[in-house]
């Protein structure tokens, strides 16, 4: 009789283990959609009369989109009690940082193409790509210690203490993307009530949870 639940449960993990697999490949896919829309978009000249100030303002928006959905895991796993959410959030981290890069070797490549001289110049000159390239700076700490092995080297608390630059890279990818606008602020805006959203139910659970302490 021991066996046989051993068995059932040994056999429920495995399924469990990959059906988890299977939605991370299906999510991983999802994932590099908008890059293969662009890309496509490119190829065929379907991103209007400027296509390199398209490809490099869709890749920095999906960054941030990225960012935000990988803030929305921890609210969402409180909200709903499904911790297997946990497991997505690096992911989608990193596709945030995915997205930011390709932004940024867009700037420095087609925009710029790769004149370091103009390139600090435009960084001094003008304070959205000043945001910009602290705000990409700031991301590296983060993509680097984003395994387990640097958690473990870490430590809980640093690390955790560390990640919290995050909510710091969010707050400056809206301004990023605010000061980049000159005339319809509302997509911006939008994305800063989002953020603030975000920011605001971190705040009250953390109140919450010292309450209860």
């Amino acid at each position: 009789m021991q066996t046989w639940t051993s068995s059932v449960i040994s056999k429920s993990r495995a399924d469990g283990v990959l059906k988890l697999v299977h939605f991370k490949v299906l999510l991983f896919i999802v994932c590099l959609y908008p890059f293969f829309s662009l890309a496509w978009g490119l190829l065929t000249d379907q991103l209007g009369v400027n296509p390199v100030e398209t490809l490099t303002r869709s890749s920095g928006l999906w960054g941030l989109r990225f960012l935000l959905i990988t803030l929305c895991v921890t609210p969402l796993r409180w909200l709903t009690g499904i911790n297997q959410l946990i497991r997505f959030r690096r992911m989608l981290g990193l596709y945030a940082f995915f997205y930011a890069t390709v932004h940024m070797l867009l700037y420095l490549g087609l925009d710029q193409f790769f004149d370091w001289s103009e390139i600090w110049r435009d960084i001094i000159k003008r304070p959205f790509i000043t945001v910009g390239f602290i705000n990409f700076i700031a991301l590296l700490p983060l993509v680097f210690t984003s395994t387990n092995k640097m958690m473990k080297r870490l430590g809980g608390q640093r690390w955790k203490k560390l990640h919290r630059l995050t909510y710091f890279v969010a707050v400056a990818a809206c301004l990023h993307f605010l000061m980049l606008v000159k005339a319809d602020i509302r997509e911006p805006v939008i994305y800063i009530f989002l953020l603030t959203g975000l920011l605001a139910v971190r705040l009250i659970y953390q109140y919450r949870q010292k309450k209860l302490a």
